[in-house]
């Protein structure tokens, strides 16, 4: 599985109400609208400006906070195509690939806003086109990746019946 676009760079420690502000709370049972506003308290720019197929970029401990699933579907529906962040909170990487949104762990600090990024999920490996550099990344276990392909593991279950391993 292969994804490319453009990097949208944001810091450590970024939460939950940053990827969904709570001031939003109230349209959690429509996740279109909510959508809109995925990562505005973090760049109020970044919902106008992020097209579909772009990768958010963070530094450690992206999507701390409340174990709410909303983030991370947010994300996906804005058509965001994966996270890449040296690290996560744990419950927001395992939401993530529940909801079907990729997440990457590799060492940010050669991404830049603007970047143009390939993804090769499978291998693990990242490269920065604008840059002209790879960057290796922790691949996904061959079950994480069929999950994301079938859209998340709701899909991935109604498929086949049950998580074969």
């Amino acid at each position: 599985m292969k994804l490319k676009g453009k990097a949208w760079k944001f810091g450590d420690d970024i939460s939950t109400d940053h990827i969904t502000p709570g001031r939003y709370y109230h349209l959690r049972s429509n996740m279109p609208e909510l959508a809109k506003h995925v990562m505005e308290d973090a760049d109020p720019e970044f919902p106008k400006k992020m097209e579909t197929g772009d990768f958010i970029v963070a530094g450690k401990n992206f999507g701390m906070g409340s174990s709410r699933e909303h983030a991370p579907l947010a994300i996906k529906i804005a058509g965001v195509s994966a996270v890449i962040a040296k690290s996560f909170a744990r419950i927001f990487y395992r939401n993530a690939i529940n909801v079907g949104l990729p997440v990457l762990i590799a060492d940010t600090d050669r991404i830049d806003t603007g970047d143009e990024l390939e993804v090769d999920l499978s291998a693990g490996l990242i490269k920065n086109i604008t840059k002209g550099v790879e960057i290796a990344s922790t691949p996904l276990p061959e079950v994480m990746i069929s999950i994301l392909n079938e859209g998340g593991l709701v899909e991935y279950v109604r498929e086949r019946g049950d998580l074969v391993l």
